[in-house]
């Protein structure tokens, strides 16, 4: 392999002039990515090492780390689902998809914990209030993925790991009705297969997606015979079908949201076709043969340099800035090809 500008090897499937871009040392979070996700060096590398770290001290995680209050809040303590889109739930949900580490900075671990206290239930719902009647599958799956992510470990998880899972299958989950007990389906997740009161009690593919993509932060010797059985009703739902075109349940709407074909970052409940093969590479099931259009339609949306445009973000929304909009974005860039490399393109 020849070496990159920034004095690592290239990487085959990917434009060369592309991967200096990623690798600029000027621009350390999205470098940080690129060399753990797209190069795909071990943990233990001292460029990786060293890449992880200044990515912590300056650029997106640094800004919204700065901007956390002492004890792991943003905004306001509590579940921290509001204000959109710069309180705790989001700013959690930023973090981890920035490649944020508890082993790099105390406050993340506070952070973690500040969700665990405040926004788990008893019962291992994630809620957008406290309590288990304003649980959904995006605010799960999100919420589990990005614990997982961060690396906080906490047992509580496992506990929200498993309602996920049943809640999914409907193991062990009684109906919304049954008011004996808090294991039940509520008005927002009201049932099994990724029913969701926003989605007008239909499967919602976007929580599904999230479902997913959690249960992929598992290993597979970590998985439960619950997960396992999630994971297949999960994969069977979202690629049974052709996911390039959307065709799932789209509620109160005739047709499905154009959101689908727009690729974004940060990425929250709100979710595109390229969330949908991340989740199925993250699972192990990046080889399902249905996923070929899908891949070529990640393929087709590059430019002629291999590079993808932002085009869904919450530019002013957020704590921090992720780009332009149509322009080339090197975060969408490293999403398309973790999943594109997992193939060799």
């Amino acid at each position: 392999m020849s070496e990159t500008a920034g004095g690592k090897a290239a990487v085959p499937f990917v434009h060369a002039e592309t991967m200096d871009w990623l690798l600029e040392a000027s621009d350390p979070g999205p470098r940080y990515l690129a060399l753990r996700d797209v190069v795909g060096l071990p943990s233990d590398d001292p460029d990786l090492v060293a890449a992880r770290r200044a990515a912590h001290r300056s650029g997106p995680i640094a800004e919204i780390l700065q901007a956390m209050h002492a004890d792991g809040f943003w905004i306001a303590p509590g579940p921290g689902y509001s204000p959109k889109y710069r309180s705790t739930v989001w700013s959690v949900l930023s973090l981890a998809q920035l490649g944020a580490r508890v082993e790099e900075d105390g406050r993340i671990a506070a952070a973690g914990a500040h969700v665990l206290d405040h926004a788990l239930t008893p019962y291992g719902q994630f809620s957008a209030s406290g309590t288990p009647g304003s649980t959904a599958d995006c605010l799960q799956g999100n919420l589990c993925r990005a614990l997982l992510e961060l690396g906080c470990e906490d047992p509580r998880l496992g506990a929200a790991l498993d309602w996920m899972a049943r809640a999914t299958t409907g193991e062990g989950v009684a109906a919304r009705g049954d008011t004996t007990t808090p294991i039940r389906y509520y008005a927002g997740k009201c049932g099994p297969g990724f029913r969701c009161g926003s989605n007008d009690g239909l499967p919602c593919a976007w929580g599904a997606t999230k479902v997913m993509l959690a249960f992929g932060r598992l290993p597979s010797s970590a998985r439960s015979p619950e997960v396992e059985a999630a994971v297949d009703v999960g994969v069977e739902f979202l690629v049974g079908r052709d996911p390039t075109t959307a065709p799932y349940p789209s509620g109160y709407s005739s047709k499905p949201t154009g959101n689908w074909w727009k690729f974004g970052f940060p990425v929250f409940y709100v979710t595109d076709l390229l969330q949908i093969a991340e989740a199925m590479v993250a699972l192990g099931r990046g080889d399902e043969p249905r996923l070929t259009p899908l891949r070529d339609l990640i393929r087709a949306k590059a430019d002629e340099r291999g590079r993808w445009p932002l085009e869904y973000g919450y530019g002013g929304k957020t704590w921090f800035d992720a780009g332009t909009k149509k322009a080339p974005n090197k975060w969408v860039t490293i999403r398309a090809l973790r999943v594109l490399g997992h193939q060799g393109g």
